[in-house]
């Protein structure tokens, strides 16, 4: 998983699959979609006016993100 933030666009991606592969996005709200990759698997999610909805600083001082209880499967 990556999570990937333009501070100049205000977006930010949150990427669970990183590899390239065709998409079909659905638009949840104005700001935020999420892309849906072969068999309705979630690929990412993009967010934008990322510091409104994630309360983010656009300074370049971001939040710790700290990942609970998550295993990931080998590659």
């Amino acid at each position: 998983m990556k999570i990937r933030y333009d501070a100049r666009g205000d977006a930010a991606y949150i990427m669970f699959n990183d590899a390239i592969e065709q998409v079909t996005t659905v638009r949840l709200t104005e700001d935020i979609a999420v892309d849906f990759g072969p068999g309705e698997q979630i690929h990412g999610i993009e967010i934008v006016s990322a510091s409104e909805h994630l309360g983010l600083l656009r300074d370049g001082d971001f939040p710790s993100v700290i990942p609970e209880n998550l295993k990931a499967k080998a590659s």
